[in-house]
């Protein structure tokens, strides 16, 4: 295992392209189409991509379908030749010093998981930085690597071999000095029924299901925008309570609106949400007010309306 130390590569850079291996014949699934199986009502492979959307290049290694974002599509030759032929084929769509390459059916895979692994990348020495699952296990496809070294090591295994067909990822990875990160939820990949299932029941947890939602919903609208849904809660909350129950949902979309009218971003819905959560308040606070002024009345009932005769 490499420790990483600050690198002094003067070719280092924010850019870097992902190849996603998604053309294996899922035996375990009993031939179903692995990619596109739904987790949490999004096809796996759209959750892979969504990991990886500011990638400069995103190559997918498997035959063409619809995908939530524009990707360029590659295939190994002959197809089912097996990941280092598949990598292979996906390497030479690919131009970034840094590449991801990553399976298709990771599920709890994160933006933050990615930029972690680049992040080691471009600061240490090693050749690549890969995730270990939760029993220590080495995780080559959720990786991220420095091609040069990659289009080396698969170079001098085809010289050897006359082809990358057929032969084992574990020939390539022998050969590079990598460090390991561990992290056991997202290195969870979906080989069986049973782990599609885990995975399924998993999101609906209590404290993973708000976000899964919001994911899966900006992934449908096609909207690429982070906001703190924290504010937008609190929001929701003062309203429903100061306001009356349905001014939540009401209110959160007229924010949603007015940050749209106002260019959007997330410093437009953060500044809507502010005004609609000061008036929230001093709505409630108005009818505190109100009911103080009622119950202090005499008989405790008086009408305090400015036109009550």
């Amino acid at each position: 295992m490499t420790s990483y130390q600050p690198s002094r590569d003067p070719d280092a850079g924010p850019g870097y392209d992902v190849v996603v291996l998604a053309g294996g014949a899922a035996r375990r699934l009993g031939g179903a189409d692995k990619p596109g199986v739904r987790v949490g009502g999004r096809a796996l492979l759209d959750r892979v991509l969504a990991a990886c959307a500011d990638a400069s290049t995103t190559v997918v290694v498997a035959d063409p379908r619809p995908t939530a974002r524009p990707v360029t599509w590659a295939r190994e030759d002959p197809p089912g030749g097996g990941p280092l032929a598949a990598l292979d084929a996906g390497l030479r769509h690919t131009t970034a010093r840094y590449v991801l390459v990553l399976s298709a059916d990771l599920p709890f895979l994160r933006e933050s998981t990615t930029r972690q692994l680049l992040t080691v990348l471009r600061t240490g020495g090693a050749d690549g930085v890969l995730l270990t699952d939760a029993d220590g296990r080495d995780q080559p496809l959720v990786a991220a690597y420095r091609a040069p070294s990659l289009r080396t090591e698969l170079a001098a295994l085809t010289k050897e071999h006359g082809a990358l067909t057929g032969l084992p990822l574990r020939r390539l990875t022998a050969a590079l000095d990598l460090t390991r990160v561990p992290d056991p939820v997202a290195s969870f990949d979906c080989d069986t029924w049973d782990d599609i299932a885990t995975a399924r029941a998993r999101i609906r947890e209590h404290g993973h299901v708000l976000d899964e939602w919001i994911s899966a919903v900006k992934d449908e609208l096609g909207i690429d925008l982070d906001v703190d849904t924290g504010v937008l809660l609190d929001l929701a909350r003062d309203a429903a309570h100061g306001v009356a129950r349905p001014a939540a949902p009401l209110t959160t979309f007229l924010v949603g609106y007015a940050a749209a009218q106002a260019g959007g971003g997330p410093e437009a819905v953060a500044e809507a949400s502010r005004k609609a959560a000061a008036l929230a308040l001093r709505w409630a606070d108005e009818a505190d007010k109100a009911g103080e002024e009622t119950a202090g009345a005499p008989g405790g009932t008086s009408d305090t309306r400015p036109d009550a005769g």
